[in-house]
């Protein structure tokens, strides 16, 4: 039981020690501190911002299109990250060490405490993975579709960061509700758009 909770607590430790260290924080030392979880724990950092009900600008979109073409590299099978030199170069520190620094680690922090490792084989299994590789693309693209300024993001936004919080604590509960917080976002994204095509069309 002590080996299980020391072990739960090693992410939110070894992230705190990247974020508030003197490397850049590029998309390379992610992947060099993290090794084989680089991919859950780079989009969980790029998508909590979307997560946030906070004006970020354009800036987001940048990290969902990063998103997508990562995603689509788990659902290829592929083992690390590969991107555009300029892409990996990119500093995440502007918005994340401002803003999400406190809000990352709290929330982790408490997923980690209430973590569970029942179930936990099926996150081994390469069909899953591609699975929840796909999953993550419909809900990222949800979040890049919502009107700009709504805050429809949200949720298909924070579907996809408890979705890769469930691949790095290996817990089942966290990864079903990372998929019912995307389904419902992804829902009422397509519901706004269905309403704002009929307002269109009724004012055509």
């Amino acid at each position: 039981m002590k080996n299980e909770v020391e072990q739960s607590y090693f992410f939110s430790h070894k992230l705190e020690a990247w974020l508030k260290s003197k490397k850049p924080k590029t998309l390379t030392s992610l992947d060099e501190v993290f090794g084989e979880k680089s991919f859950a724990i780079t989009i969980l950092l790029l998508m909590f911002i979307p997560s946030l009900p906070l004006p970020t600008g354009g800036i987001t979109h940048i990290f969902e299109i990063i998103t997508v073409l990562l995603a689509l590299e788990v659902l290829l099978g592929l083992k690390t990250i590969w991107l555009p030199k300029r892409w990996k170069q990119m500093k995440l520190a502007g918005v994340i060490e401002r803003r999400a620094i406190p809000m990352i680690l709290r929330r982790i922090r408490w997923f980690e405490k209430h973590s569970s490792q029942k179930f936990n084989r099926i996150f081994q299994l390469s069909l899953f993975t591609r699975l929840n590789a796909l999953v993550i693309i419909v809900f990222t693209a949800a979040s890049f579709l919502a009107p700009p300024f709504s805050g429809l993001d949200t949720l298909p936004a924070l579907g996809v960061v408890l979705l890769c919080l469930s691949v790095i604590l290996e817990d089942v509960r966290v990864f079903l509700l990372g998929y019912i917080t995307g389904i419902a976002g992804v829902a009422i994204v397509v519901a706004a758009g269905a309403a704002t095509i009929n307002i269109i069309h009724r004012l055509i």
